[in-house]
Formats: C-alpha cells, sequence, structure tokens
C-alpha cells in the first residue's frame, strides 16, 4: 500500500478515536473548551439515551443528566471491640508451711491431689507435745480434786473463801495450759488452709524443716483470674461484671465467658493502659494457672455514617463526597473518622439511606442533575 493511503487511514482512525472519545468520555466537553475547541463539541452528537442507560455518563455542565452509580449510606460503630492478651492465675495460691520446725514424719498427699479445706497434708513429730498435753491434763484433775477438797472444809467453816478463791484459779490455768498444749499438738499437724489442687511437693518425709520450708502449693483453680491491660480510651468504658470472651492461645477453638471482677484504680504513665482483672469460671477444670488468653469485649462505642471508600473524593478544602437528593448533586464535606475494608466511617450530615456517589463523580457539579443508573429500568419493570 502506497505511504499516502497509510497516512489517510491513520488520520480516519485518529478522528473516529477522538470523536468516540469526545463523545462518550465523562468530561470531554470540559477538556475540548479548555483547549478552544468548542468547534468539536458542537460537531459531537450528543450521547443517547441507550448509551446512557448503559451507564455512561452526561454533560452535566452543558445541561444533560448525568448518569451515575450510587449506594445508599449505612452506620457502623467504631471502637467497639476490645482485644488484650492476658494471664491466668488460680483464684487463690497457697504456700502452705508448718507452724513450727521439727521432723517430718509423713506426707499424706502426693501431686495432684485435691484437698478441701482443713484436710491434714502432713505431720511432724509430736512426742513432745503429747507429753505436754498428758501433763497439763494431770493438773487440771489435781487441780480439781484441790478444789473440792477446799470446798468440803469451807462448807464447815475449815477453809477461809480465800483459799476456796486460789483453789479455783489454780483450775482454771491449769486448763488454760492443757488448751495451750493441745493447740501445740494440733499444730504438728499441717492442714490445708484452703480447697485446691496439690502442686509437685518439694519435700518428702524424714526431712527437717522449719516455719520457713515449702510443704506444698495448693491452687484453687474453681475459677481462674485474668490479668490483662486495655488502651486508657477505653477507661470510661470497662466497668465490674462486664461480659467479655476468653480464648486460650493454646486452644483458639474453645471460648470460654467471663466477667470483669476488679480495675485498678490508675492509669499506668508509661505504657498508658489501665490493668483489668477478669473472673473465668473453670468447672471442668481446664484450664491452669499461667495460660495466656485472648480477651474480647464489646463496647456500644459511637456511630457514624458509612459510605463507600469510592464516595471519598479529595479537594482543596479536604474531604467531600457527592450526594444525591431529589435528583441533583450536593457536595458535603466530610470528616474521615475510620477506614475500613468495606466501608469508611465519616462525621458528616450524612444519615443512613441517603444516596452518596461512587462512580461517574468526575462529570457531576454542584446543583446538577443525575440520574441513578438502573432506577429508571427498576421503575420501568415494576410498572410492568
Amino acid at each position: 500500500m502506497p505511504s499516502w493511503k497509510q497516512i489517510v487511514a491513520a488520520l480516519v482512525i485518529l478522528v473516529a478515536a477522538v470523536a468516540t472519545w469526545a463523545r462518550f468520555y465523562p468530561g470531554a466537553p470540559q477538556i475540548l473548551a479548555r483547549w478552544g475547541m468548542d468547534w468539536a463539541i458542537a460537531a459531537t452528537p450528543p450521547a443517547t439515551e441507550s448509551a446512557a442507560g448503559t451507564g455512561q455518563s452526561g454533560r452535566n455542565r452543558d445541561g444533560q443528566i448525568v448518569t451515575i452509580v450510587a449506594s445508599p449510606a449505612g452506620t457502623a460503630t467504631i471502637n467497639d471491640r476490645l482485644q488484650a492478651i492476658g494471664t491466668g492465675r488460680a483464684n487463690a495460691t497457697v504456700t502452705v508451711n508448718p507452724y513450727s520446725s521439727g521432723r517430718l514424719t509423713e506426707l499424706l498427699v502426693q501431686s495432684g491431689t485435691h484437698v478441701e479445706k482443713g484436710d491434714v497434708i502432713a505431720r511432724l513429730d509430736s512426742e513432745t507435745e503429747v507429753i505436754a498435753r498428758d501433763r497439763a491434763q494431770l493438773a487440771i484433775e489435781d487441780a480439781q480434786s484441790k478444789l473440792d477438797r477446799v470446798k468440803s472444809l469451807r462448807a464447815s467453816n475449815a477453809a477461809t473463801p480465800v483459799a476456796v478463791a486460789d483453789a479455783q484459779v489454780t483450775l482454771a490455768n491449769a486448763r488454760l495450759a492443757l488448751r495451750d498444749a493441745e493447740l501445740a499438738l494440733e499444730r504438728r499437724s499441717v492442714v490445708a488452709p484452703i480447697e485446691g489442687t496439690v502442686g509437685i511437693l518439694p519435700i518428702a518425709a524424714g526431712n527437717y524443716v522449719s516455719s520457713q520450708s515449702a510443704i506444698a502449693t495448693l491452687d484453687d483453680r474453681s475459677s481462674i483470674l485474668v490479668d490483662f491491660w486495655v488502651p486508657e480510651r477505653f477507661a470510661a468504658a470497662v466497668k465490674v461484671g462486664a461480659q467479655l470472651s476468653a480464648t486460650p492461645l493454646a486452644n483458639p477453638n474453645q471460648v470460654y465467658t467471663g466477667t470483669v471482677s476488679a480495675i485498678d484504680n490508675h492509669i499506668d504513665e508509661n505504657s498508658r493502659t489501665l490493668l483489668v482483672k477478669a473472673t473465668i469460671a473453670n468447672p471442668a477444670d481446664s484450664l491452669r494457672a499461667g495460660m495466656s488468653f485472648q480477651i474480647g469485649m464489646r463496647f456500644p462505642g459511637d456511630t457514624y455514617p458509612a459510605v463507600s471508600p469510592l464516595a471519598i473524593l479529595w479537594g482543596t478544602d479536604g474531604a467531600y463526597v457527592w450526594a444525591v437528593a431529589n435528583g441533583k448533586a450536593k457536595r458535603v464535606p466530610v470528616r474521615i473518622i475510620q477506614r475500613n475494608t468495606e466501608t469508611v466511617l465519616i462525621d458528616a450530615p450524612v444519615v443512613s439511606g441517603d444516596m452518596v456517589v461512587t462512580e461517574g463523580t468526575q462529570s457531576v457539579s454542584e446543583g446538577g442533575d443525575v440520574r441513578i443508573a438502573g432506577q429508571d429500568r427498576a421503575a420501568g419493570t415494576e410498572g410492568s
């Protein structure tokens, strides 16, 4: 093909492309006007109704109705969920020590044994205490006999009232001595101060122990306490008795329900967090002290309008959206509160259900006529 024919063909293709662009591209008339090519606008036929029906935008600034895509605004809540990592501990943990020194003669429990409050878990040698108790009992019997004799003599005026009072005091002291001896003997038995489960025993029978020696450690695991820290913005929202969920990090398929049992009275200055304690019931004894938990809490939070991310536009004065009311476009300044995966929360005079432009925004102007794509078709379907 001769070169001049190739040039002519290229020019025809270029002219056709420019005409198509000027006819269908949104905002093309304004661009051509800025280039001083108003004659091209007049030469380009207006878009047909069928083209508008397929979603192509018209020339709003030339009096044409612009076809746009819009979606209704919704509502969403921010700061409605708190997540934190906490560490569990037993409801009560007690290290059991003997009251006095002595030889540990026997251990009545082993690791993992569940004991009730008051159960004997170990015994110390107690021969000396037994002797002291028996001696105190003999002293009581002797003091009682002396008191009986003095009372008989007093009945015949052979003894003075002072002698009777002295005998009564002697008997009372003997009884106190017996109580003291019995208490010393009782304390040679090491008892459980709380209900719980015995941990690994650090000592064996036969060892000499003192009041500083640990005989056993008891954990009350009827419930688990979880300590966790929350950001200071939630400080006013967390209340004692509030419900929460706790998921063990070692078993994420198991979720437990708990309540806030205690809240610290100040915020840590270094981390800007608040210490909170939660209580989780453990009836199946499946939880252990030291386990880590993911804590989740929900709060009412603040509710804001939510729009599609495609609706957010930016101008010299900040972010804005195009709202549609009565077929007219209105520019609404917004303040972005929070960006989510599918929505953007904004602070603006927009309510749930308001139509917000998401596509075709480049051809929309303030107060311009707009048509929401699909509404005419839906209206025609309902009418038929």
